[in-house]
C-alpha cells in the first residue's frame, strides 16, 4: 500500500532537461528523428538530440503536456526531457505519475509556461521497481482498452457528423430542373465590419466586439477571448450594431487550415455586439429568391465552401473579399421547396446534435475512467479486479 511507499519529491527523482532549438534547415520532412514541441511532433530532423527513451513535458505554450517518446528524438526549446536512474524507477510509471498530476494546473504567464522548480516540490509516494512494473502492467492492459473504446467513440462522432455533411453536400449536387442559377449578389450584399482601435478597449460592459475567433467551427463563443467597449459605442457606432438574426462571416484565416469562412446567425443576447473588422454581415437578403435558414445552410455546405476557399487570396493568410463572394454562382430551389428542406435538415441536425452529446459524454467517460485509474495507480490501491472494462465505465 502506498502507506509505506517513501514519500519523495520529484526533484529527488526526476531531472527536466532544457529541450533546444532545431534550425530550420536541420528539419526536412521525411527525416530520421521526431522532433518534439510541447504537445507532440512538431517536425523531423535527421539528427538525434537523445538517444534513449524518454518522457516529454511541455515547457511553453501547452504547459505541462506529457508525451512519452521512442529512443532518437529532438526536443525543441519549448519543452524539458525527463532523466532518472533506471535502476531504481520505471519509465512508464514515471509517465503515467506525471499524466496523473495534471502538470498543466502549473502553468503561469500570458503564453503559459511551467517552472521545473515548481514540478521538483511535488511529494509523491515510490513503490519498489518491482511494483512499479506491476502497476504499469495492470494500466497498460486496462489502458490499451479503454484506448480502443475511444478510438471506436470518436470514430463513431465523426461518422455521425460526416452523416449530415453528406446529406448537406449531395443535396446541392443533385438539385432538379426546379433549380436556378444565381449570382450570390443576386440575393444579398454584405456589411464589412469596422476597424475598431484596441486602444479603445474597457476591462467589461455590456458592448462586445465580435471578432473572428469567436466565430470558430460556426458557433458564436462570447466567451471565447472577449473583447468590450464602452457603452457609448453602441450608439456612436450604431451602423455596425449587429441584431439576433443577423448573418455573419469570418473573411480571414489559414489558407492551409481553412479556418475561415466560418457562418453564424447571431442569437438573442442581451449583450450589444459590434461588428468587427474582418467580418461581414450579409445584409438586403431578398427573401423572394431566398428563406434566410436555407442560405444559412448553403453557406455552410462543402458545396459552397469550395467555391468560397478557391475565391480567397492570400499566400499564407486567406483573405475573403466581398466583392468576389458576390460573383459566385450559386443554385437555388424555389421559397416554398426552399422551407420544406429546410425542416428536413433541422430534423436531421437535431438528431446528429443528440448523437454527438451522446458519444461526447462517453468519451467523457473514458478519460475519467483513465484519471480514475491513475489515482488509484499512485494511491495503492490498483489491482487488477479494480480496473473496469470500458463499457462497463460507461454504461
Amino acid at each position: 500500500m502506498s502507506q509505506i511507499w517513501p514519500l519523495k519529491k520529484l526533484g529527488d527523482v526526476i531531472a527536466l532537461e532544457y529541450g533546444k532549438p532545431l534550425p530550420k534547415e536541420n528539419r526536412f520532412e521525411g527525416g530520421k528523428y521526431p522532433a518534439y514541441g510541447a504537445n507532440g511532433i512538431k517536425c523531423r530532423t535527421n539528427d538525434s538530440f537523445c538517444d534513449k527513451p524518454s518522457i516529454i513535458v511541455g515547457r511553453k505554450g501547452s504547459a505541462g503536456e506529457v508525451n512519452l517518446v521512442d529512443a532518437g528524438f529532438w526536443p525543441l526549446d519549448v519543452t524539458y526531457y525527463v532523466t532518472f536512474d533506471e535502476n531504481k524507477h520505471d519509465l512508464k510509471f514515471l509517465f503515467y505519475m506525471l499524466k496523473k498530476l495534471n502538470l498543466t494546473s502549473l502553468a503561469k504567464g500570458v503564453k503559459p509556461g511551467i517552472n521545473r522548480n515548481d514540478v521538483y516540490l511535488i511529494e509523491q509516494s515510490f513503490p519498489t521497481l518491482q511494483e512499479q512494473k506491476r502497476i504499469v502492467a495492470i494500466l497498460d492492459e486496462a489502458f490499451a482498452g479503454i484506448d480502443t473504446a475511444i478510438a471506436n467513440t470518436e470514430k463513431n462522432l465523426a461518422n455521425a457528423r460526416e452523416l449530415f455533411e453528406s446529406y448537406l453536400l449531395n443535396l446541392f449536387i443533385e438539385k432538379d430542373d426546379k433549380w436556378s442559377d444565381y449570382k450570390l449578389g443576386d440575393l444579398c450584399d454584405f456589411l464589412n465590419g469596422f476597424a475598431f482601435k484596441s486602444k479603445d478597449t474597457v476591462d467589461a460592459s455590456n458592448v462586445q466586439l465580435i471578432r473572428m475567433g469567436n466565430l470558430y467551427q460556426n458557433k458564436l463563443d462570447l466567451d471565447r477571448k472577449p473583447s468590450f467597449y464602452p457603452e457609448e459605442f453602441a450608439q456612436e457606432s450604431e451602423r455596425y450594431l449587429l441584431n439576433e438574426g443577423d448573418l455573419i462571416i469570418s473573411l480571414t484565416g489559414t489558407v492551409d487550415k481553412e479556418d475561415y469562412g466560418y457562418t453564424v446567425e447571431i442569437p438573442r443576447t442581451d449583450r450589444a455586439l459590434l461588428l468587427n473588422q474582418r467580418i461581414a454581415k450579409f445584409i438586403n437578403i431578398d427573401s423572394s429568391l431566398v428563406e434566410k435558414s436555407f442560405l444559412l445552410y448553403l453557406l455552410r455546405s462543402r458545396f459552397f465552401l469550395e467555391f468560397l476557399y478557391d475565391s480567397a487570396r492570400g499566400v499564407r493568410q486567406a483573405n475573403l473579399s466581398t466583392v468576389a463572394m458576390k460573383n459566385l454562382s450559386v443554385s437555388l430551389p424555389p421559397v416554398g421547396e426552399q422551407l420544406e428542406i429546410v425542416k428536413n435538415l433541422s430534423q436531421l441536425e437535431n438528431d446528429t446534435r443528440r448523437l454527438e452529446i451522446i458519444y461526447q459524454q462517453k468519451l467523457n467517460s473514458l478519460n475519467e475512467l483513465k484519471q480514475s485509474l491513475l489515482q488509484k495507480a499512485f494511491s495503492g490501491e490498483l489491482t487488477a479486479r479494480s480496473c473496469p472494462e470500458p463499457q462497463e465505465a460507461v454504461a
